[in-house]
């Protein structure tokens, strides 16, 4: 029998690398495409467990779904770091540069 290869098992690497990539698109895009690919990775894991012999690919999946929680994590550190400094500074002082850098000059003490 020949063998072939997982389903989705590139799109998993590509969507793990992206989900790096878009980290700082305020942390909701990475975050996205890190849950889509630990799904589909999860599947595919499962699909290779019932039958090992029947395909290849796992390392790509593997490799994605590990791309895929640091993409989480990054996503989840910039989108609490983007809702603080939201809470704090306020999203019209956050779009006005020179009102920015009063504020944080006030916050250092300066």
């Amino acid at each position: 029998m020949e063998q072939q290869k997982l389903p989705n098992s590139t799109l998993i690497l590509v969507f793990g690398i992206l989900s790096i990539l878009t980290c700082c698109c305020y942390g909701v895009v990475g975050l996205v495409l890190g849950i889509v690919t630990i799904v589909l990775a999860n599947k595919a894991a499962k699909l290779y467990a019932e039958n090992p012999e029947m395909y290849t690919g796992l390392q790509n999946v593997k490799t994605g779904k590990i791309l895929a929680i640091i993409g989480i994590s990054l996503s989840a550190i910039y989108l609490l770091f983007t809702l603080w400094a939201i809470t704090t500074f306020g999203w019209d002082t956050m779009q006005d540069q020179e009102l920015m850098q009063e504020k944080l000059q006030e916050m250092l003490g300066q």
